[in-house]
């Protein structure tokens, strides 16, 4: 502890009451000489800078591939993870690139593993940011996020499942790999149904999906401790069912030492269109679509507690649009809602009735309206020599010829909303990356995306802290992706780049043509 600067005597306080306090904020994270407390000051500065008038974003480089891009924290992955590239350098820097592998080392996911947990780690290296893989042959493998080098390897199973999904259970401490879908066995169907279409785990809660649109939560931690066997450990030594051999090593895999041999207590049970349900806000509610065709695009958010439907807690948008709305709960955990049609964003949030403390109450926070001009949609129209022209059908609210929200995003280092608008008129689609104040929804700044966007595309956005990146796969999957960098320019500096066009420059690294600036 640092020695503390005397205070006059007047407004002294009492050095024990000094210590208790000083304690008691560093018991909770706060302490002037914390990282932590660096970081968040770093990310108001940022925060400020983004929001100036003179900060631009700028298109700095682009890449093409003939296989998908993906990203992760400021590292941009190409040929199935084998090349990766930092997107914080101004030019295209290989971070790694590996030798071609074979059919039998592809990637089939991957998970960015950084944060340590708290305690002692075995090896510095396990302290650095890992990218956690996942190969056809059932290997997961975690990899240096910043060389590629492997530094641990599990073998998952034999070939009596083909293991292709990667997630968090608990963000960044409890990972879950799923398998592909396979017949459930005689004693699953008798215990689950014979109905299943899928399955998930997500904070401790077993979510399984069937065909019919129901949707069942099971406690997991309540199913391992009832119906779990045998624990193991991974790399320790095991002799179990005529079986001997290390946990994780090949070709022993991990041991299937959970067996369900009774129906688990139900959580919870309900009906939803395209098994389509989220849990959230606060108190705990639930968002569900009645599980009939001509209820699709109308959200019901429910209570958790009694299944109660909150007052003017059915959300619909009204909307005639080819592309569905969807609804979700804000990933910020404020507990409120967003909900994103066409033209318009909804925020909105849980809050009491005044009549009544035990009803809770959908109401609008704040909304995002497109950028669209005022017309009116009339089936007839009478021109200037007086002539009734009907017109043979209306135009959607989706139609590609207006501003259309096609991404709505969350930063949360930033607390920034992010949303990307559409406007294609003929082959030639404009779009803006903006971005918004997350308490209260008002436009901070606009950023341009320079290249066409074309709607029948795939398209992925990301914006991370002084970064947007954007990911777009074309037909023959073709992928390309274009890497937009913080620029703080004077105004000066402004006037002489709007009238010369940048110059665009082609280099080569690591067999990979870059386009830059």
């Amino acid at each position: 502890m640092c020695p503390q600067t005397a205070a006059p005597a007047a407004s002294r306080i009492p050095r024990d009451h000094n210590v208790c306090r000083f304690l008691t904020r560093r018991a909770h994270g706060f302490y002037a000489r914390d990282a932590g407390v660096s970081h968040r000051k770093n990310l108001r500065l940022l925060r400020k800078i983004i929001c100036q008038e003179s900060t631009t974003f700028k298109n700095v480089w682009t890449t093409h591939s003939a296989s998908p891009i993906a990203y992760e924290r400021g590292r941009i992955y190409l040929d199935n993870y084998q090349c990766c590239i930092s997107s914080i350098a101004q030019e295209p820097r290989i971070l790694y690139q590996k030798p071609k592998c074979s059919k039998s080392e592809k990637i089939e996911d991957a998970l960015l593993l950084e944060c340590p947990l708290g305690e002692m780690l075995p090896s510095p290296s396990d302290y650095k940011s890992s990218l956690i893989v996942l190969t056809v042959r059932n290997w997961l493998l975690r990899l240096c996020a910043d060389t590629g080098e492997v530094l641990e390897k599990i073998y998952l199973a034999d070939s009596y499942c083909k293991f292709r999904y990667l997630s968090w259970d608990t963000p960044q401490e409890i990972m879950v790999v799923k398998s592909a879908q396979n017949k459930l066995p005689a004693a699953a169907r008798q215990i689950f149904g014979n109905s299943v279409t899928d399955v998930a785990v997500s904070n401790g809660i077993l979510i399984v999906m069937y065909s019919m649109g129901l949707v069942r939560l099971y406690n997991f931690q309540t199913i391992l401790e009832q119906f779990m066997e045998q624990p193991f450990d991974l790399g320790h030594e095991f002799n179990w069912n005529g079986q001997a051999g290390v946990v994780g090593k090949y070709p022993f895999g991990l041991p299937r030492n959970i067996k369900i041999t009774d129906t688990p207590p139900l959580l919870f049970e309900a009906a939803s269109l395209e098994n389509a349900f989220q849990i959230g806000g606060y108190p705990w509610h639930y968002i569900i679509t009645p599980n009939k065709k001509k209820h699709k695009g109308i959200f019901h958010i429910c209570s958790l507690k009694d299944n109660a439907l909150a007052k003017n807690g059915i959300q619909e948008m009204k909307c005639c649009s080819l592309e569905p709305d969807w609804i979700y709960f804000h990933p910020d955990m404020s507990g409120r809602i967003i909900h994103v049609g066409p033209n318009l964003i909804k925020v909105l949030k849980l809050k009491e009735v005044k009549s009544n403390t035990e009803q809770m109450e959908v109401a609008e926070d704040f909304t995002i309206v497109a950028n669209r001009e005022n017309c009116v949609n009339n089936t007839v129209t009478v021109t200037a020599s007086g002539r009734v022209v009907k017109k043979r059908f209306n135009l959607l609210d989706d139609d590609p010829e207006q501003e259309t929200f096609k991404i709505v995003d969350y930063e949360d280092e930033l607390d920034f909303l992010s949303t990307v608008a559409v406007t294609q008129i003929g082959a030639d689609g404009r779009a803006h990356f903006d971005i918004h104040c997350n308490e209260y929804g008002l436009l901070l700044k606009s950023i341009p995306l320079l290249e066409s966007w074309d709607v029948t595309y795939s398209h992925e956005v990301y914006f991370d802290k002084d970064l947007v990146l954007h990911i777009e796969q074309k037909p023959n999957r073709r992928f390309s992706c274009y890497v937009y960098q913080m620029v703080c320019d004077t105004a000066k500096d402004d006037d002489c780049s709007n009238q010369e066009k940048p110059e665009r420059v082609f280099c080569e690294k690591g067999g990979r043509i870059f386009e830059y600036t």
